[in-house]
């Protein structure tokens, strides 16, 4: 067992690791999520090895970390779901699973030919994978069931010995911070079946309102045509209020959000707020300039929310749609009972490629 501080010698660390995996070995890496345990994804006598060390983990395939979409190619079939997340989402804290190209062997490849990819947003770990020419395994450092690692003084102490044994090279970035561990999307049908944190706590928070309305969307036009709708029969462009959007990658929040704004004849183009977290657009009612704030917190970690801006929109009388509302519900609902501010919850669900389930409670 050898421990190297990648802050003090990143480039020997990654001389170091690029050895171990070549040489059948393991190593424990820093992610943006967690520390997670690598081993050559395509070495038949390495993965034996690791499904050796995560105990109790059943047939669960394990999933493999990538360091561009060129080399998920390699192994993937990537569709249209699949290359529009790599797009728009990629680097970030996400497992994608897509069909495997028949390179790769179980047991990173499913019984139904599924393999999970990580292209993680961590700058070191891209720089080791790209070094190491191929895939790395991509799951938590844990033992199965065991508390997620974010520190190797403590993923040490809580490992068996015949566990520790095991693991080869440990790669030390210090104290990662607590964040959640990947939202995994499975886009082998070409539409996406997720399940996140938070989204529990938004559809038990639909029990207690009002379903308002219900659409079946066929078309973007349709998506944008309801929303406009929507807004006509309930936004009063004058009074503050939040309307919070929760749907999958690519199911048509910002789509939701595009007709609002062409309902309050917001004269600029609305795009998606990712990136930026928020967007503001200006316009007019009854001869006063208005703001129409756009907000998304799917790359907002929980200390950061606070300044996100949200508070000081609704102070100012503004009305905010917030997209992945669910990922921070309980803040969000509680932020505008606090302050007396209607929120309305539009939720959005995939039928088909083409087709939306729209429900709008209050």
């Amino acid at each position: 067992m050898k421990i190297i501080d990648i802050n003090k010698n990143k480039e020997k660390s990654i001389k170091e690791a690029v050895k171990v995996l070549k040489g059948g070995g393991m190593i424990v890496y820093p992610t943006e999520t967690c520390y997670g345990i690598g081993v050559d994804a395509q070495n038949p006598d390495a993965l034996s090895k690791i499904m050796q060390y995560k105990t109790l983990r059943g047939s669960k395939p394990i999933s493999i970390a990538v360091c561009s979409i060129d080399m998920a190619k390699k192994y993937v079939k990537l569709n249209e779901m699949a290359l529009n997340i790599y797009k728009n989402y990629l680097p970030g804290p996400i497992t994608v699973i897509s069909k495997s190209k028949g390179i790769l062997k179980p047991p990173v490849v499913s019984a139904t030919g599924g393999v999970g990819v990580r292209y993680p947003d961590y700058t070191y770990t891209l720089e080791l994978i790209q070094k190491f020419g191929k895939p790395i395994t991509a799951t938590s450092a844990n033992v199965s069931y065991r508390p997620t690692p974010y520190s190797i003084q403590k993923l040490i102490k809580d490992l068996p010995k015949q566990n520790l044994k095991l693991i080869d090279l440990f790669l030390d970035a210090g104290e990662l911070p607590k964040n959640s561990p990947s939202t995994v999307l499975d886009t082998t049908m070409n539409q996406l079946t997720t399940l996140r944190q938070g989204e529990i706590e938004f559809e038990n928070s639909l029990k207690k309102d009002i379903l308002l309305e219900k659409k079946i969307s066929k078309s973007v036009e349709e998506t944008i045509e309801f929303a406009q709708y929507f807004t006509k029969q309930y936004i009063d462009p004058d009074i503050p209020c939040v309307i919070a959007l929760s749907g999958e990658l690519g199911a048509g929040k910002t789509q939701f959000a595009k007709g609002i704004a062409k309902q309050l004849n917001v004269q600029e183009v609305v795009n998606s707020p990712t990136y930026t977290i928020m967007n503001e657009y200006e316009y007019e009612f009854d001869s006063k300039k208005k703001t129409l704030a756009h907000m998304d917190t799917w790359r907002l970690e929980d200390n950061e929310f606070e300044e996100s801006g949200l508070v000081e929109h609704i102070k100012n009388g503004d009305i905010v749609i917030i997209e992945w509302a669910d990922k921070f519900y309980q803040e969000i609902e509680a932020l505008c009972d606090n302050m007396n501010v209607k929120i309305y919850k539009v939720i959005i669900k995939y039928i088909s490629l083409n087709e939306r389930s729209l429900e709008i409670h209050g």
